[in-house]
């Protein structure tokens, strides 16, 4: 029974139109017909709702229960078939939008695409998006899409399709989102919790796009649930309405469809502006041209364990510039009696809050004797460690992370590339994303807030990263909860996140494991990796043996290598200005 969900109009800080959004979330039985029956009742309830575009899940037109590739192409649609005719009609009497998911038949047997349709309001097929990215058990079944992206202009706003693991990784987001998409339309078929509360709220932060997700719900009693959890989004990244993970219904809000144009965060950065795609050209390379191509696909079994034991040495400015500096070196030798090898120190851990951006000339004077004490700290207790400091270099400073051996040499310096708006005030960007390859294994670094630019971990997976260290201030709670952790869900790469006591996210430091796909996981655990937390503002160490050959296993299931199965063909405008985008 179709059911309207509690979704009353939201209020929207604006001066501009509104637009009314709607999402339907149901389960797809084996009748198409009483599907497309389905479809149309709640095209009518949003209709009568004054809604002007409604999403719908994946796979609308039946459940897939098929035995094999056959069985499947015999049983899916074709855009002049009964369910997707059904559908248009219906848009086109009552004057609205439509994105369906829609298994498709190709001309050729037994190719199938995974598709949403976009239908417009006189009943015409605007644009049909292929699902380029699968999840597991779809590779058995389905052709993957190889067509352009595309956004598609309507007189309601710029529409970007994509579906379900499309946005587990974040190519196929970005490139709608730089190609000029104001709305995101997400139609899945999800059975795990992570797209409902990590991807679908992560690629609306990370684009600044209004996303609508639809997901199938229910099911049978006897069968992993759907989850549900349909979405309206905002692209602040606050949920305007949700259909709830347990019910069948209609949801809807009103949008301000130009607020996706604004890219600028207040205080931080434009999610566009401080990109660097001068750096990005390894997105567009095959991958058997990058080091990345000996580490794709399942786990060698006969490639030995590689472990390291890492420490989060979270510790930063208390009292006094020396009592800091000592509390660090403290932390250095209680690390290394406990067994660790490698420590992470937080973001400019020796420094107040906003001291470096008043006086960046100090800050590197102070940074260059931290640095000496460090390394002969590092000499003392043969220990690694990783600390972000500020560096001179003439007339230039640099916000630059350094990897120090158990020697007390600098294994890696890396200078920030992606700088945010108050660090553009003061300091230069840097010009490499570097991975150093370690007597302990190939070890990248990633400064602070960088955590929140997709292309800077994708670039040093590709480059052929095991272990990623970041120090980091949160600047709010789902950085951790979704930008990190997502890091290492889409690349498979471990990522040590040490955090100051004083962070505005008010957080601990994290540890995100690369975990190794173990045939009969539950879905949850194949798609999200687990991690560790250390408490918020204690001096609190959390030691771990990571072991460094699971970056070398890709594969989220069965048949889904989350890096493996990119096409860099599509991903162009990952190399483009925004500005320079035709929309």
């Amino acid at each position: 029974m179709m059911e309207i969900l509690d979704s009353a109009p939201q209020d929207i800080s604006s001066a501009g139109p509104t637009l009314r959004v709607a999402s339907a979330q149901f389960f797809s039985g084996t009748d198409v017909a009483a599907n497309a029956q389905i479809v149309v009742n709640y095209l009518r309830a949003a209709h009568d709702a004054g809604a002007k575009l409604v999403v719908f899940p994946e796979n609308s037109n039946r459940v897939r229960d098929y035995t094999d590739r056959e069985e499947c192409w015999e049983k899916s649609e074709r855009l002049d078939g009964e369910f997707v005719t059904t559908i248009s009609a219906a848009c086109a009497e009552l004057g609205m939008y439509a994105v369906v998911g829609v298994d498709l038949s190709d001309e050729i047997k037994p190719n199938v695409r995974i598709a949403s349709v976009l239908i417009g309001p006189y009943g015409d097929i605007e644009h049909v998006h292929h699902k380029t990215v699968f999840w597991d058990y779809e590779y058995t079944l389905f052709v993957p899409g190889t067509k352009p992206l595309k956004v598609i202009d309507t007189p309601i706003g710029r529409i970007g399709l994509l579906m379900c693991a499309d946005g587990i990784v974040p190519d196929v987001p970005r490139v709608l989102g730089l190609l000029g998409a104001q709305i995101f339309c997400n139609s899945l078929n999800s059975r795990g919790p992570d797209e409902v509360r990590v991807h679908v709220p992560l690629r609306t932060l990370e684009n600044h796009v209004w996303h609508i997700s639809s997901n199938t719900v229910g099911g049978p009693a006897d069968g992993w649930p759907w989850m549900g959890g349909s979405q309206v989004v905002s692209p602040r990244g606050e949920i305007l309405a949700c259909a709830g993970e347990e019910s069948e219904g209609l949801i809807w809000a009103d949008i301000d469809v130009d607020a996706a144009d604004d890219k600028n965060v207040p205080g931080f950065t434009d999610v566009f502006g401080w990109r660097r795609p001068d750096l990005y050209g390894d997105l567009m390379v095959p991958h058997d041209e990058l080091p990345v191509a000996d580490m794709l696909g399942a786990l060698s079994p006969d490639m030995p364990a590689k472990p390291v034991d890492v420490a989060t040495l979270q510790v930063s400015w208390f009292h006094n510039r020396e009592w800091t500096i000592q509390r660090a070196i403290g932390q250095i030798a209680h690390a290394a009696k406990q067994g660790a090898q490698l420590g992470v120190l937080p973001e400019l851990f020796c420094f107040k809050p906003g001291e470096v951006d008043t006086d960046p000339a100090a800050a590197a004077t102070t940074s260059a004797e931290v640095l000496s004490r460090i390394r002969a700290a590092a000499t003392e207790h043969s220990f690694w460690v990783a600390v972000h400091l500020v560096a001179r270099d003439g007339d230039e400073f640099y916000s630059t992370a350094y990897l120090i051996d158990a020697d007390g040499e600098i294994a890696l310096e890396y200078r920030k590339t992606h700088l945010d708006t108050a660090e553009s005030l003061w300091a230069t960007a840097g010009d490499e994303l570097p991975v150093a390859h370690t007597a302990l294994g190939s070890i990248a670094l990633m400064i602070g807030n960088e955590v929140w630019v997709p292309e800077v971990m994708r670039l040093l997976t590709l480059r052929g990263a095991e272990l990623v260290l970041h120090p980091t201030s949160w600047d709010r709670q789902e950085a951790p909860d979704m930008a990190a952790t997502e890091r290492t869900e889409e690349n498979r790469v471990h990522l040590v996140s040490v955090n100051r006591l004083d962070s505005p996210a008010k957080v601990g430091s994290q540890i995100v494991r690369s975990d190794l796909f173990i045939p009969g996981q539950p879905i949850a655990l194949m798609r999200y990796p687990s991690a560790q937390w250390t408490r918020y503002g204690f001096e609190e160490q959390l030691i771990q043996r990571l072991d460094l050959r699971e970056s070398h296993s890709k594969m989220m299931g069965h048949y889904l290598d989350p890096v493996g199965t990119r096409q860099p063909n599509l991903y162009g405008p990952l190399l483009v200005e925004r500005t320079s985008v035709d929309v």
